[in-house]
């Protein structure tokens, strides 16, 4: 019998794969779950399947057509997997908003979208759309999901989730056929998803992604990864405005069938991932140094017998990491002490940071230190630290147990990397994006002889592995030419508990760099008290001579 995988072959775009889930698993399997209230709140795939219908027939009964620009602003929830969904079923594109943008911020996106609806999340968000909507005159509906202080709002512009899905049922009765008709429209070549980027260098820029980015780049890096059809659960709180997220959760659990769950809060994230303790999990690389430093922290702070057992143990996790960094394979001796160190300290640390069940365990977006990356080796953590972006999809990611902690691993099958005679990578994937929305002279700049330039810096390695430094723009120059990074830097002196931030500076005038250090001010003043230095302000313990030398060391 054909797998799943090879039967999904031919479904070429997200409303395809979802309708195909659908009809595989009906009522009978969670696609989703929200803790709402402290209680987990489940949707099968007929629930999916239904919410999605019945939005996008409502989407379209207000007048929303093939083409059409859908914005949603809000965090991760079901509703807004939902909305995305209704919205490429319709044909329409999907333009993710972070939810931290202030109004003007949202005006941008908004209007250099030319979006003509808005999906928003609660009263904050909606609060900044009614704020500009004046200045928008394509706006035609701002859809809210969350009622909650919006009772006795009465703009015109306003409607509630629950009244489009009412207006779907309505459409449907109408027209029974219209939203299967408008899924079978749907090619793979159709715009699926306008991510904007950063804006570092001007106004963000909207990559598109088309139908084909989000689900054959998703389904490569998926069996690749070996998380296809494994039944793997997936903690969601990467903002879905991110390419990231489109891929590991909204892609991710359509292609790969991976079920995805919604924390009850941002704030709630790491306790939601003990419960879940999901098989996939993401975080940024500033997490991933939350994380480390809290654990380093909470063992400075913890008994003296836990803390002797947790720096015996720590060095045989090292030599375990290193082996299988390295290559090669332990010995037996080695196998049975590292045994005898997780059983006794790194396990049940594991089950506090919710890893216990983790495998396919990624960072990007920016550097991790090294040492992180190593410190969770040694705890039996596998750090993929990927590297790709919003235009390319992903570009190398590490196989295997072959993790070694300065590299974001070999290339993919689908992409070629080369490096110019400056050291900026150069990249051909099959999964690239299609351009940016309203401005193909910016799109024409970034391909070089149809290599896209990715404005980084770095090599590759004897053994095909790829390192990336820094951007290209952010490299300095000392006297005499030199230049350094000072991520690469900055990153490393992270890892310190003591250390929160860390700022390198250089310039031509100078033949040497400085860094200016904001020390973790829980870490450092648990130090100060343990060694009964007094201190008042953050200032003040900042400037102790104690303090000074505690840093310099870890310098």
């Amino acid at each position: 019998m054909a797998s799943r995988e090879d039967a999904s072959r031919n479904l070429d775009t997200l409303p395809k794969l979802l309708r195909w889930n659908y009809q595989k698993h009906g009522a009978r399997r969670m696609a989703m779950r929200v803790k709402d209230r402290g209680i987990w709140q489940s949707y099968t795939w007929k629930d999916y399947y239904e919410k999605v219908k019945y939005f996008s027939l409502g989407l379209m009964k207000l007048g929303l057509e093939r083409g059409d620009k859908v914005s949603i602003l809000g965090e991760n929830k079901p509703e807004w997997y939902w909305a995305e969904l209704a919205s490429h079923c319709a044909g329409a594109v999907v333009v993710g908003i972070f939810t931290d943008c202030i109004p003007s911020e949202v005006k941008y996106y908004l209007e250099h979208s030319d979006s003509k609806f808005v999906v928003a999340h609660d009263q904050e968000q909606v609060d900044k759309l009614l704020e500009i909507k004046d200045h928008l005159p394509l706006l035609k509906k701002i859809i809210y999901w969350d009622p909650k202080g919006l009772w006795h709002y009465r703009a015109p512009l306003l409607t509630s989730f629950e009244e489009v899905l009412k207006l779907g049922e309505v459409q449907e009765k109408e027209n029974p056929r219209l939203f299967e008709q408008k899924i079978d429209e749907g090619q793979s070549s159709d715009i699926g998803v306008i991510c904007y980027t950063s804006g570092t260098t001007g106004l963000p820029k909207g990559a598109m992604l088309s139908q084909r980015w989000l689900v054959d780049g998703v389904r490569a890096w998926a069996s690749m990864d070996d998380w296809s059809e494994k039944g793997y659960q997936y903690l969601s709180f990467i903002p879905p405005a991110w390419s990231t997220e489109q891929g590991l959760g909204i892609g991710g659990s359509l292609v790969a069938d991976v079920s995805v769950n919604f924390p009850e809060e941002p704030e709630t994230v790491q306790e939601n991932l003990r419960e879940i303790g999901p098989q996939i999990l993401f975080y940024g690389a500033r997490l991933w140094e939350n994380v480390n430093r809290m654990v380093q922290a909470r063992m400075i702070d913890s008994t003296a017998i836990r803390r002797l057992l947790y720096r015996a143990c720590l060095p045989l996790g090292y030599r375990m990491a290193d082996i299988f960094g390295a290559g090669k394979t332990p010995s037996w001796f080695d196998r049975i002490l590292y045994i005898l160190a997780y059983q006794t300290i790194f396990r049940a640390l594991k089950d506090k940071l919710g890893l216990s069940n983790a495998r396919c365990v990624y960072s990007a977006g920016a550097a991790v230190s090294p040492e992180i990356i190593r410190f969770f080796q040694a705890l039996g953590v596998q750090i993929k630290l990927f590297y790709g972006s919003t235009e390319l999809g992903v570009v190398s990611v590490p196989r295997g147990k072959e993790i070694r902690p300065e590299t974001s691993g070999p290339i993919v099958p689908w992409a070629e990397v080369k490096l110019s005679g400056d050291g900026e990578i150069l990249v051909k994937s099959q999964f690239m994006y299609s351009g940016y929305y309203k401005d193909p002279e910016a799109t024409t700049r970034k391909l070089k002889d149809g290599w896209y330039a990715t404005g980084d810096f770095g090599h590759i390695d004897e053994k095909g592995h790829l390192i990336v430094i820094d951007r290209m723009e952010d490299l300095k120059a000392l006297a005499g030419g030199k230049k350094f990074s000072p991520q690469y830097t900055e990153v490393r002196l992270r890892f310190s508990p003591y250390i929160k931030d860390v700022l390198v500076v250089g310039g031509e005038d100078r033949e040497f760099v400085t860094a200016l250090v904001n020390i973790d001010l829980e870490n450092v003043g648990r130090y100060a008290e343990s060694k009964r230095i007094p201190y008042t302000t953050f200032t003040d313990l900042s400037q102790k001579p104690e303090i000074v030398e505690l840093i310099r060391k870890e310098l």
